[in-house]
């Protein structure tokens, strides 16, 4: 396993580098998105519009994070953990064409996502539940907020990191998934467990 400190934006050779297992810790700008995001992402570009931040070699959290303001008004991040990634796979194309190199969530994408993984070089890293807190102390300002009329768990948050994570690559840009090698392994396991009741 290796470890590497990646800078955003990204390039195709920083996502090549990654293999099944590496520690990867984000300095740069990082935006989250959840289904209403992703929602409104495809609108505006469906009909002809800039979306609100440049995407190009950049990373989306399928998080919803917990914000407040604070004296200045300024927004402050308390807490920021995954949510489940598989309902974004319907964008997995969509997302690869907008130039995004690295998704962060939790539980994996399908085959869609690990096509579009090796046609636009482009990682999933596993941000480990429970660990909102933690993973919090690496943003370190609120730089925009889009969409915030959907809700603070499905607004677009713009954020500065700076040595964020410790996330893991569970998807890579080669067709690997941990998500599949464990199925295929439980399922190796529950027939040689039937044969034996047999």
């Amino acid at each position: 396993m290796a470890v590497y400190e990646l800078t955003l934006p990204l390039r195709d050779a920083d996502i090549e580098q990654l293999n099944i297992g590496d520690a990867v810790y984000l300095t740069g700008t990082v935006c989250t998105a959840r289904d209403m995001g992703h929602l409104n992402m495809r609108e505006l570009v469906d009909n002809g519009r800039p979306l609100p931040e440049n995407l190009q070699g950049g990373a989306i959290f399928h998080a919803g994070p917990v914000m407040v303001k604070d004296a200045e008004g300024s927004w402050q991040l308390r807490v920021i953990g995954p949510t489940t990634s598989i309902r974004m796979e319907p964008h997995a194309e969509f997302v690869g064409q907008q130039g995004v190199k690295l998704i962060i969530g939790k539980g994996g994408m399908a085959g869609d996502s690990l096509a579009a993984f090796k046609k636009y070089k482009q990682a999933y890293l596993q941000a480990a539940p429970g660990c909102a807190v933690v993973l919090a102390e690496g943003v370190k300002r609120v730089k925009a907020v889009h969409w915030l009329e959907n809700g603070m768990p499905e607004a677009m948050w713009v954020m500065e990191a700076e040595r964020f994570g410790p996330f893991i690559v569970t998807m890579d840009c080669k067709g690997n998934s941990r998500y599949d090698a464990v199925k295929a392994n439980a399922r190796e396991k529950a027939d040689k467990i039937m044969q034996e009741k047999a």
